[in-house]
């Protein structure tokens, strides 16, 4: 067993793309529940009530849908180098910007799969407004829902044409953890879903079933119970968002869930549980199948969008 790396901490931002930056703002505010803290001419910025940061999303105005880049904060500024040395021996050629708002510096690069990727430290701790402070004094901001009232920011899922070397890198170079990975008998690894600390996952890997790269498939926020998953989903009906798979409790990582696509056309989860590691030498679980056949854990038939759907659009990754 290698020695574990604990240099990156937590998925700390994205970055989405939508065509319609008032209707995808309008959607994250009123229906999934964040909250804005800044915009400018072409983005705005948000927020969910118990992110400890002032900002876990940008939007950002642009032709087509899908992921400007994720970010992962890593453990300390010291902590910050090492990533970055190691993206650099490796070959890979990112470069460092001065940061956006509510964070400082960070390196830039793209991954195996195409992604936009950064690693930073500095952050902008959010402070309630007077007021809006918590009751309790270890969550950030008093608890008032609003829509699916999405807690925090939790993962990111993408589609990558090699779903091992996808996973060795993030591995190699940021120190992720695989806890489980999907590998039909006698076919190739075509899932993984990694984490940096105790979650089920902070970033999963799907594979890309078309010649092209770079494609999101969804952006996940958590809530603090299967009850708001429920009631997450009667929001999003009841605002007018179909719901497109879920309610259903996954088979792999354990976590309940709900779908929903935004406005932009960007798919979004309200997620909750999920198991969590604590032993240093876990052994990843390699599936060869879904749980008996099944492709959620109790059987809750999964929509064939869910396999054909991710962004930017096939057509539209293709005029890249």
């Amino acid at each position: 067993m290698s020695e574990p790396i604990y240099d990156v901490a937590q998925l700390g931002h994205v970055e989405l793309l939508t065509p319609d930056l008032e209707a995808s703002a309008r959607f994250f505010t009123d229906t999934y529940g964040l909250f804005p803290v800044g915009e400018t001419k072409d983005a705005v910025y948000l927020r969910a009530w118990n992110d400890d940061v002032l900002t876990s999303l940008r939007l950002t105005a642009t032709t087509h849908p899908g992921l400007g880049h994720m970010a992962w904060r890593t453990t300390s500024p010291q902590a910050l180098q090492r990533p970055v040395d190691a993206l650099e021996a490796r070959g890979i050629e990112g470069e460092w910007h001065d940061g956006d708002l509510g964070h400082g510096a960070a390196y830039r690069f793209a991954g195996i799969g195409g992604h936009v990727q950064e690693v930073y430290f500095e952050t902008e701790k959010y402070v309630a407004p007077p007021g809006e402070e918590p009751y309790l004094p270890n969550q950030a901001q008093r608890f008032i829902p609003h829509g699916a009232a999405a807690a925090h920011i939790d993962h990111i899922n993408v589609l990558v044409p090699d779903v091992a070397a996808a996973s060795a890198f993030q591995q190699e170079t940021l120190g992720f953890k695989l806890r489980e990975r999907l590998t039909p008998a006698g076919g190739d690894e075509v899932g993984a879903w990694l984490s940096v600390m105790t979650k089920a996952h902070d970033l999963a890997l799907t594979r890309e079933p078309s010649p092209t790269e770079g494609r999101l498939h969804h952006l996940a926020y958590a809530v603090e119970s299967h009850m708001d998953v429920i009631r997450a989903a009667d929001m999003f009906l009841q605002l007018g968002t179909p719901v497109e798979f879920g309610p259903a409790k996954h088979s792999r990582t354990q976590g309940f869930f709900v779908y929903v696509i935004e406005p932009g056309g960007n798919r979004v989860e309200i997620f909750t549980d999920g198991i969590h590691i604590f032993q240093p030498d876990w052994e990843p679980v390699t599936w060869t199948t879904e749980a008996d056949g099944r492709g959620t854990a109790w059987g809750t038939p999964v929509p064939a969008t869910f396999h054909s759907w991710a962004t930017p659009p096939l057509e539209a990754s293709l005029e890249v």
